[in-house]
């Protein structure tokens, strides 16, 4: 019953939402004289503020397609260049040519509640100067049953075919993959198979950010939602069934809406300052501060679900069992050996205040992988970044990512 009712609230809040909004230009009209009160700015100010809250919101776009850096500006468009049921593999093709001369970079984007474009600002940084791909997951309650299930084993096998389909090498020009906080397991443990494999296609270099290679350094409150409770209350309490409005009808899934109720109760103080923050500049005509919050929240609510299947197995092996870091981690079959990578750069960033992934949680990949070699190691801790700095934000534009192209450009073969 979660579901039915979570969408009947939606769509009366859809509703108030839409009559506040009109309301709220009515107030405002230059034709109506209580818009030159102050009780009618406030009361505008207030229903803005609330319709913006109640917005039904789908998935965003990028809008990557006029890009300024270090003042030059570069066009890009989005192509498709491999779809599969549960993802597509998108990349950013500038109009100049560049693309085919610059190191091939695949972004891999969490698939825990949020769609790809929460690392717009990744992207937009690494563009200009690298043939960037990004992986596009989908919105489980979208994908209908007929295309099967998706768990932590399909994760590994999407990055693998995303990483063959980039290719480069036949031409020694091996890819580089950034893992931004809940993939770095999983594109890890395919770092590891791919290596055991001698695959051709290994990437020179793996980045993780904010990963959680290693949740027992540094455990967070997250860490503690996971771990507090048995397995079998989030089989419980944490699934719901996809409702028959949807292509994913009767999929069961890890709502993302509950993902979001999560994410914002944890620091629920500082979103309602945020939305009081929205108020104040609506009120004083400050349009350009409220809409950057906007803009944010445009995107933080913007939720997709994720498969039972691959939620529950996460749960499992990565926060109650810790299955990596203590070498029991299986990949249909195999064994996943950190020790099997030999022959590729490991660069791990974390956020000196992260509270979704602790210090040292990323740090661990580092050390599991015993036969690196020492300098093909490297670590970052960014000064004053949160979890969400690391990858977006001034931080991660001037301070970290220019430590990443430098990693990119040393091992990239």
């Amino acid at each position: 019953m979660l579901y039915p009712l979570y969408e009947m609230q939606r769509a009366m809040l859809a509703g108030a939402g839409t009559a506040a909004q009109m309301s709220a230009s009515l107030l405002t009209n230059p034709a109506n004289p209580f818009a030159y009160t102050g009780g009618g700015l406030v009361l505008a100010s207030a229903l803005d503020v609330f319709a913006h809250a109640a917005e039904p919101r789908g998935k965003p776009a990028f809008g990557l397609e006029r890009i300024t850096l270090e003042g030059r500006t570069v066009e890009s468009r989005e192509e498709v260049a491999l779809r599969l049921p549960f993802g597509q593999l998108k990349r950013f093709v500038k109009t100049d040519g560049s693309n085919e001369d610059q190191p091939k970079v695949l972004i891999v984007a969490p698939m825990s509640g949020h769609f790809a474009t929460l690392l717009r600002g990744t992207a937009e940084r690494m563009i200009p100067d690298h043939d960037v791909y990004i992986t596009d997951w989908r919105d489980a309650k979208m994908v209908p049953m007929a295309e099967g299930s998706f768990d932590l084993d399909d994760y590994i096998d999407y990055t693998i075919k995303f990483l063959e389909t980039i290719g480069g090498a036949s031409n020694g020009k091996r890819a580089h993959v950034i893992a931004v906080c809940q993939p770095s397991v999983p594109v890890y443990a395919a770092a590891c198979i791919m290596s055991a494999r001698q695959h051709e296609n290994l990437p020179a270099t793996l980045t993780m950010m904010g990963g959680p290679i290693d949740t027992r350094e540094s455990p967070t409150s997250v860490n503690g939602m996971a771990t507090n409770k048995p397995h079998a209350w989030f089989e419980q309490n944490a699934i719901a069934t996809v409702p028959p409005i949807y292509p994913g009808a009767m999929r069961r899934v890890y709502p993302g809406f509950m993902q979001l109720g999560g994410f914002m109760s944890m620091n629920l103080g500082d979103h309602l300052m945020s939305h009081w923050e929205m108020f104040k500049h609506l009120i004083e005509g400050d349009e350009d501060s409220a809409e950057r919050i906007k803009t944010f929240y445009d995107e933080y609510r913007s939720v997709a679900d994720m498969t039972a299947e691959f939620y529950l197995q996460t749960v499992d092996a990565v926060f109650q069992r810790h299955l990596l870091p203590t070498g029991q981690m299986m990949y249909r079959g195999e064994r996943v050996d950190p020790d099997a990578i030999t022959d590729m750069a490991l660069l791990a960033i974390e956020g000196e205040r992260d509270d979704i992934s602790g210090i040292g949680q990323t740090k661990a990949a580092l050390t599991l992988a015993g036969q690196l070699d020492e300098s093909k190691k490297r670590y970052l801790l960014a000064e004053g970044a949160g979890h969400y700095g690391i990858f977006n934000g001034s931080r991660w534009r001037t301070k970290i990512a220019p430590v990443v192209e430098a990693f990119i450009r040393e091992h990239g073969g």
